[in-house]
């Protein structure tokens, strides 16, 4: 029996839930009392994704705020003292992450024939540009949802931290989301069980073949695969999300880089704003409001990234702006020659 009356729940199949914060399946851990007497509210426990969703709601904050809970029981001040409890006293230690083996990696990198994405980039890239690309990014094959795409999350250290799996329209390139959300993770998939995951940048493993080369960091997987195409001589990483896994223990494997963060449309004050934990990491750090600035209403509303602009066709105006980016010495040049653009 647990010394302490308030705990996790101990495991045992089926007793994980899903979070009420993040949705994800068989991940929440619920409170229970040892002595029985208190049924906890579904929403009062743990989720195991403490990097990207980190909901955790304890048993003292429910008492806080619901006292007459406390009011009920003739114990109360005793119950409330015995709040504290041997687990959550370790929350702050470090966890080491879980690793999935790299054959299974290796095992996705075939049957492209029913990968949606990669179809796509073969109509827009070629045959040999698309093998170099899902090649360099270590991007694999899943046969859900009658095929998908698995972006492998593979750290500086080649140790593969999980896999994100989405469906894609082999038609547009853009993400399947009707009639709802196909999104899954190869280690829930795998039902790997006590996995702790500890999401890591998308393209990290990249980092380690150059310690010099400037970093642009964007949101989505599939952005940062494409804008390496187009503009190879920065180190593209992803993560994953306008959230993702921005957090200053992921963002250590950037120490000492030179960094942009590129954010969708509407994203920009947001990032502008996370991006002051990079100050202390990076040598470097800089948010590009380009597509803020130069973005039509219609383009604005639509969310659009970096990569939708290279690919549909810019305006003059920002392609200009994309190239005074790449080279600020242009900017100096038009000045002086006070040069129009004509449109």
């Amino acid at each position: 029996m647990s010394e302490y009356r308030f705990h996790l729940q101990k495991y045992r199949f089926g007793s994980k839930i899903a979070c009420p914060s993040c949705g994800k399946s068989r991940c929440f851990v619920r409170y229970v009392d040892e002595q029985g007497s208190i049924i906890f509210p579904g929403n009062v426990g743990k989720c195991d994704h403490e990097n990207s969703c980190g909901y955790h709601y304890t048993p003292k904050e429910y008492f806080k705020d619901n006292p007459d809970i406390l009011a009920i029981n003739e114990n109360a001040g005793k119950l409330f003292q015995s709040v504290t409890y041997r687990p959550a006293d370790k929350i702050s230690a470090y966890i080491a992450p879980s690793y999935i083996p790299f054959s299974y990696v290796e095992r996705s990198q075939s049957h492209y024939s029913i990968n949606p994405l990669y179809q796509y980039f073969y109509h827009v890239f070629g045959e040999d540009e698309t093998s170099r690309l899902f090649g360099m990014y270590c991007i694999g094959t899943s046969a859900k949802w009658g095929g998908s795409t698995v972006f492998w999350q593979i750290d500086i250290n080649g140790q593969v931290r999980t896999g994100k799996i989405m469906c894609y329209n082999v038609e547009t390139g853009h993400r399947v989301k009707e009639p709802q959300a196909f999104v899954s993770w190869a280690h829930s998939e795998l039902k790997l069980q006590d996995f702790h995951l500890k999401q890591c940048l998308f393209g990290e493993h990249l980092l380690k073949n150059s310690t010099s080369s400037p970093v642009m960091l964007v949101e989505s997987e599939k952005t940062a695969v494409i804008m390496s195409h187009f503009i190879p001589d920065y180190i593209w990483l992803a993560t994953g999300g306008k959230n993702g896994c921005f957090n200053s223990e992921a963002m250590q494997v950037l120490k000492g880089r030179e960094v942009t963060l590129i954010p969708d449309l509407g994203a920009t004050e947001q990032w502008k704003a996370k991006s002051a934990l990079l100050l202390d990491i990076c040598k470097k750090v800089a948010v590009s409001d380009t597509l803020e600035r130069t973005a039509t209403e219609e383009q604005r509303s639509q969310g659009l990234d970096i990569a939708d602009f290279f690919l549909f066709s810019p305006t003059k105006r920002q392609i200009l702006q994309l190239m005074i980016q790449r080279n600020p010495s242009l900017q100096l040049l038009i000045d002086e020659l006070d040069l129009k653009l004509i449109e």
